[in-house]
């Protein structure tokens, strides 16, 4: 028992340590994740998931992930899309497609894989996700109007890449093309299934808000990092803002 908590404690802070280090060295976070990650992993061994979490490696996983899409999603802003909504389109539907060709072929003639392993591996390189464009952003400091179309396309294109995978595996799985309408369909239910959960999860969060069932210390969570006039809830019965964050005295100055 002692062992894993070691291990659990180890990773924490492993990351921790690896993300200051990028501060001081003013390097992208990702980076030094990445060769902590295998350094403590395949590497040395130190830290070993499959014997740690069991079971329970895939699930974790895969609730990290949603966990960080969802806090990505909230920091987006629709409005955003009126100035660069071209843009973000043109980067998750043709720039996602030349992605995936390019490395395809580069996979089939320069690697030597087969046609279905470079397919495969073009559709899942063409992933980006926030865990990569975020701390990127916050190293490069592009313009608004860029970091705005750059964080759009790492969130969006996410679930986009992972579904061509999805799609790629279940085909190759399957044994050829004839099965892809039937991998399609199985994918399709797959996400009419989360976004009904989605927008279920959603009604059921505006319901207790709209009626100020929910106090102002958990009205924060609940929220996120968007605007403050997600719902009515967050105001008072006059129209008065509430406060949702508290300011330290000087906090705005600067010196």
């Amino acid at each position: 028992m002692e062992h894993y908590v070691v291990q659990l404690a180890g990773l924490i802070a492993l990351g921790v340590g690896a993300t200051w280090l990028s501060w001081r060295l003013r390097l992208p976070s990702i980076l030094l994740l990445l060769v902590a990650g295998f350094l403590a992993g395949p590497v040395t061994g130190v830290l070993q998931p499959d014997s740690l979490l069991g079971d329970l490696l895939l699930p974790i996983v895969s609730l990290s992930v949603a966990i960080i899409l969802f806090e990505g999603g909230l920091s987006l802003d629709i409005d955003e899309l009126r100035e660069i909504g071209r843009v973000v389109r043109n980067l998750i539907t043709t720039c996602v497609l030349v992605t995936w060709v390019g490395i395809t072929a580069l996979a089939y003639l320069l690697l030597g894989f087969d046609l279905g392993l470079a397919t495969l591996m073009g559709a899942i390189l063409v992933v980006t996700g926030p865990t990569v464009i975020v701390p990127l952003l916050r190293h490069v400091r592009p313009s608004a109007r860029v970091g705005s179309a750059i964080r759009w396309e790492g969130i969006v294109n996410d679930p986009i890449g992972a579904i061509l995978a999805v799609l790629v595996f279940e085909v190759i799985v399957a044994g050829g093309a004839q099965h892809l309408t039937g991998a399609a369909i199985a994918v399709g239910k797959a996400m009419g299934v989360g976004v009904g959960l989605g927008l279920l999860g959603a009604g059921v969060l505006v319901f207790p808000l709209k009626r100020y069932w929910i106090p102002d210390f958990l009205q924060e969570p609940t929220r996120g990092t968007s605007a403050d006039d997600l719902s009515p809830g967050q105001r008072d019965r006059d129209g008065t803002a509430l406060p949702t964050r508290v300011s330290l005295p000087g906090s705005g100055r600067r010196k």
